[in-house]
């Protein structure tokens, strides 16, 4: 037999990476979602300020797709996420006034890998119903940190009122079914319980699915100032040294992260993606001296977080497992939130649930062992929501979008060929009005089916002090002293 030489070894290695199915190989899932950080706020997505070191390592060891879609806003990606389901077909059309609060008939992706054999951890923001059975607890996590509402400070949408006086630090969580008080910026508050608890969850047998699913970069901008201070020098505004600084510190936590990782030996057996829940939220902004403000760059596209162009929905999707997955592979299918449902469950060998509302994704595996296979055009449906009690119908072309591999059909009447234009520069629907018919048609009839779906319609308001997060605190108070939180302690 001859013996293969070490480079040729090497070569066959890479080449049969992916030769045999991933399914049921029952890794484990670590997903990192970060929130309203766009396509631009990487360096290696070419932003000229920033440096994202970390990032930009995990990126060239990745298999990436370089067209992967969510939702708008916040709380409609995650819901897409959990569901395998467009937001609006299971119940979430806005990020606050209770239509954020993912319907209870959906049987979430964890609680699929739970019955797997998985074991799972939230860390951060989980934006889909803070009262009793839309807690994450109730829908298939064993572990959880978490902040309420929509973000960390805002009590008048259901977080602890208490956070609203040192936002982003210091901050109260609830902590399974006890709240808590933490010690330190939110985000490395989160990114370390996410490490101690995998770290003890690599003692065991069984796989594990941790989510750290983090409010940076959202608003208010808070940072620590170790990370402020190289753009307090390059003379910016307070508001874009808070924001810069947030994505920086999100870089320092992956490359942690990612370091123990390696130490502990847990990369050959975990999947770790990266990806963000919306486009870009960052306004124009001018340095000390200036007078015209410049726009952030956001890698060449229209739009953004909040927006129904292209800026709105397209986002960084990273997917990095050592020995399995082909380091810098760009994979260019049209694929979405929505997919990564059926993907991890055919991952861990884990059976569809019997549902109301079942998953109506793609598994990605197929593409992502053949990326020469046939991938099937389809039509995604975008909706920004967040319009007013009774006027849902008077929006139905306003904030829209329905997008294919080619094409993007924005409110109704602008058609941009997303191959060619990536930036949407030039409307070409008076050059294809029978493409504009079709996807007007296609998303007619989407529209008028999700009537029935959107059940939170309408919810009378919450007001501040009600919320279940801010009675549970005001309960827990009253029977002791709210305790600071343990890492490594889960009951």
């Amino acid at each position: 037999m001859k013996i293969l030489t070490p480079l040729l070894a090497l070569f066959l290695s890479v080449q049969c990476s992916c030769a045999k199915s991933l399914e049921g190989s029952r890794p484990n899932i670590l997903l990192i979602i970060t929130d309203d950080q766009g396509m631009g706020d990487l360096s290696c997505m070419g932003n000229p300020i920033l440096k994202t070191p970390h990032l930009d390592a995990f990126y060239k060891k990745s298999t990436r797709f370089s067209d992967f879609q969510v939702s708008p806003t916040c709380a409609p990606t995650r819901a897409a996420l959990m569901s395998g389901r467009r937001p609006f077909e299971v119940g979430v059309s806005h990020t606050i006034k209770q239509r954020e609060k993912l319907a209870l008939d959906v049987v979430t992706f964890p609680q699929a890998l739970q019955k797997a054999g998985y074991r799972t951890g939230l860390f951060g923001k989980w934006h889909l119903g803070d009262e009793e059975g839309y807690l994450p607890q109730e829908r298939g996590f064993d572990e959880v940190l978490m902040h309420g509402g929509g973000g960390i400070g805002q009590g008048i949408f259901g977080d602890f009122v208490q956070n609203e006086t040192n936002t982003y630090f210091d901050n109260v969580l609830l902590h399974n079914d006890r709240v808590v008080k933490t010690e330190g910026f939110c985000t490395d508050v989160f990114f370390d319980a996410a490490e101690a608890w995998v770290e003890q969850e690599l003692k065991s047998e069984d796989p594990f699915f941790c989510y750290i699913s983090l409010n940076a970069p959202h608003a208010p901008m808070f940072a620590p100032e170790s990370s402020k201070k190289s753009f307090y020098d390059l003379g910016f505004d307070e508001r874009t040294v808070g924001r810069y600084a947030m994505v920086e510190n999100i870089d320092d936590n992956v490359g942690e992260l990612m370091s123990k990782m390696e130490a502990w030996g847990a990369l050959e057996n975990t999947l770790v993606i990266f990806m963000t829940d919306n486009g870009m939220a960052m306004r124009p902004f001018a340095r000390q001296g200036e007078k015209k403000k410049t726009p952030a760059f956001n890698a060449g596209l229209r739009g953004g977080k909040n927006s129904s162009y292209e800026g709105g929905t397209h986002v960084p999707f990273f997917m990095q497992w050592k020995g399995t997955l082909e380091e810098g592979k760009e994979i260019n299918v049209l694929s979405a939130h929505l997919d990564l449902y059926k993907t991890f469950c055919a991952l861990a060998g884990a059976e569809i649930p019997e549902s109301r509302v079942p998953p109506m994704g793609r598994s990605l595996l197929p593409i992502i062992e053949s990326p020469e296979k046939a991938w099937n055009d389809r039509q995604l449906f975008v909706h920004i929501g967040r319009w007013q009690a009774g006027e849902r119908e008077l929006h139905k072309y306003k904030g829209c979008a329905v997008r294919t591999q080619k094409w993007r059909l924005v409110n109704n009447k602008e058609l941009f060929d997303i191959e060619n234009d990536p930036g949407e520069k030039k409307n070409v629907a008076a050059e294809h009005p029978e493409k504009v018919k079709e996807l007007s048609t296609a998303y007619d009839a989407w529209w008028d089916a999700t009537e029935p779906l959107l059940i939170h319609e309408g919810l009378p308001s919450i007001k501040k002090g009600e919320f279940h997060l801010q009675r549970l605190y005001k309960q827990q108070s009253v029977e002791g002293e709210i305790p600071l939180y343990q890492l490594g302690v889960t009951d």
